[in-house]
């Protein structure tokens, strides 16, 4: 299956959350096997430099994971705060309805370490901008930003840009 067909698998349902919002499922999308194995080979082949995949709580982990395997490289899970077991790095970031905290271990890697940073969504951009910031603590180097999703009004895009200049941001399909 090509990358657009399984890219076709994703469903809008409106009104959910809330009403006014018009969500994107990717379930069926992950349910298909050759659909899945598309996309997930898609993301790999944009960074082939890294040696670690990390992926951002919940759904960046199944893309992340994937990817990883793939590529025959590390996962680092990037969570939500007080989910990991050991010594954390932690960011604060805001949302259009407050604020969260992620983190991430403070080992997760070795400094130097080039990795990708993989999630679903960039919408506004706090999340992946608190991620960087976490990989930039740990001693990490960001070689790129790849998302299955980009809500392009909400000007993500424009905010990891501006604050992480130069860095490769992929977006596999942009809404």
């Amino acid at each position: 299956m090509d990358v657009r067909s399984a890219l076709a698998l994703i469903r809008p349902i409106p009104d959910y959350p809330k009403p006014g919002i018009l969500f994107q499922d990717i379930t069926p999308l992950l349910s298909h096997p050759l659909g899945f194995k598309s996309v997930i080979t898609e993301i790999a082949r944009l960074d082939t430099e890294s040696e670690i995949a990390v992926g951002i709580e919940a759904r960046g982990f199944i893309l992340a994971s994937a990817v990883a395997v793939e590529r025959q490289v590390g996962f680092v899970p990037v969570r939500k705060k007080g989910k990991l077991p050991s010594q954390t790095f932690s960011r604060t970031y805001g949302l259009e309805y407050g604020t969260d905290e992620i983190e991430m271990h403070c080992d997760a890697f070795s400094p130097g370490t080039k990795v990708t940073l993989i999630d679903d969504v960039l919408a506004t951009g706090g999340t992946l901008e608190a991620a960087m910031s976490l990989i930039a603590d740990a001693g990490g180097i960001v070689s790129s930003v790849i998302v299955l999703l980009e809500i392009a009004a909400l000007g993500g895009r424009h905010r990891i840009e501006e604050v992480h200049p130069g860095i490769p941001l992929h977006a596999l399909v942009t809404l």
